[in-house]
């Protein structure tokens, strides 16, 4: 409904000379044309200089909104002269449930949601937890903790969400605390993936020199995730152009990617060693973990693809009643997964089966070319041995008793 053109040429905002002669517009002034739509909008108020004044002032106005709707609001001058011209003053927008923009507003819904779930899953994990307590892994501690971080976090961002809701300002405390809490819960939640596709605690008692270059990886992760989180939430709602956004994204998206293949390279070999060792109990969880985890990164992938096409599409945000469930559905796939995982680790009373023991993985050829069978005696001073190479031995170190009676002392 905005702007115009001479003969099909480059569309103009205000109106050009070329314009005014064709009488379709008056020189100096905003084009737009009455929506056959919604009778009244476009909606046009002036502000005027008076002589010299160097400030002019728009008056405050409430304007009533009657229809669902995408609604933008433009500040335009088509004077040449006012160009650097400075606009200072706020506006207050408000929905009918309250200040939230309206693509947000079911997200304060989700969070609550999401909250009563991670609490359902808090008491389930907890119980088993509490009941046995004397068998509980390290990696069932890890996993309480993320639970418990899991919980603040949806707990912070509904009451962020319903203060931003009431009084029209984001409360930057609660939101901080959010956003770091979900940045502490995601990077526990990726390094205890990977460091459980490493077999530790199952296949290995330590991570030995791998364990820098995770601590590295977590950190570095965490410091991207936390600058983006915090860039995003706590300046206005998009303020950031696409090019400073993408700048603090791709970090982001390089160090998940290298989390997500050392994962798989990690699991391939840990799968193969329960293979190699016949530890069944241990292979069939891991083999289910493999399958949860393969799901995840392709319903991601599929996901992206999604999120690409619904913005490239969409680029008046005319679908901006489902804007939410891009976010929304991450949210839903990170708790999915840490359900698979809960179900699979469970505290129970046979906990310790799946810890690691020393003997599962102790060379056989090793224990048996240790252990010689003492050797039998025969005549002659030969002494004969089952070891592997099935060969006699002579023995050279021979005594002769005082009593008569030939004794033969064999040592090894």
């Amino acid at each position: 409904m905005i702007g115009g053109s001479a003969y099909g040429g480059q569309k103009a905002i205000c109106c050009t000379s070329d314009l005014a002669k064709l009488g379709a517009c008056t020189e100096g002034s905003v084009i737009y044309r009455p929506s056959q739509v919604n009778p009244g909008w476009p909606k046009l108020f002036v502000a005027s200089f008076d002589g010299s004044d160097l400030i002019a002032t728009l008056l405050s106005r409430t304007i009533p909104i009657t229809k669902t709707g995408m609604y933008n609001m433009y500040f335009i001058h088509c004077d040449p002269s006012l160009a650097g011209l400075e606009i200072e003053g706020k506006t207050i927008w408000k929905n009918p449930t309250g200040y939230l923009p309206g693509r947000m507003a079911p997200l304060k819904n989700f969070f609550g949601l999401m909250s009563f779930a991670f609490v359902i899953l808090g008491i389930y994990w907890f119980y088993q937890y509490m009941k046995s307590w004397r068998e509980v892994l390290p990696l069932q501690n890890c996993i309480t903790l993320v639970i418990t971080l899991g919980m603040l976090e949806m707990a912070l961002w509904y009451f962020e969400y319903a203060e931003f809701n009431e009084t029209g300002i984001r409360p930057k405390g609660i939101t901080f605390w959010a956003v770091t809490f979900g940045t502490i819960k995601r990077t526990a939640a990726e390094v205890i993936v990977l460091i459980v596709s490493m077999g530790y605690g199952v296949v290995t008692p330590t991570l030995g020199g791998l364990t820098s270059k995770v601590v590295m990886l977590g950190g570095t992760f965490f410091l991207a995730t936390e600058t983006l989180e915090l860039v995003e939430n706590l300046g206005a709602v998009n303020d950031l152009s696409g090019k400073a956004r993408l700048f603090l994204v791709y970090p982001v998206a390089i160090l998940d990617a290298a989390f997500v293949v050392w994962i798989f390279i990690s699991l391939a070999k840990t799968i193969g060693k329960l293979q190699a060792r016949r530890l069944m109990a241990k292979l069939e969880i891991y083999r289910k973990f493999a399958i949860a985890l393969i799901v995840s990164v392709l319903v991601s992938v599929g996901w992206i693809g999604y999120e690409i096409y619904f913005k490239s599409t969409d680029v008046f945000n005319e679908r901006w009643q489902y804007a939410w469930i891009i976010p929304a559905f991450w949210h839903v796939l990170s708790f999915s997964l840490l359900c698979v995982i809960c179900y699979l680790w469970a505290p129970s009373q046979n906990s310790m089966r799946f810890a690691y023991d020393a003997s599962e993985f102790f060379d056989r050829k090793d224990n048996l070319s240790l252990i010689r069978p003492a050797p039998s005696a025969s005549k002659n001073g030969w002494s004969l041995s089952s070891t592997p190479d099935d060969k006699a031995t002579k023995n050279v170190n021979t005594e002769t008793s005082f009593d008569g009676d030939d004794e033969e002392n064999k040592r090894e």
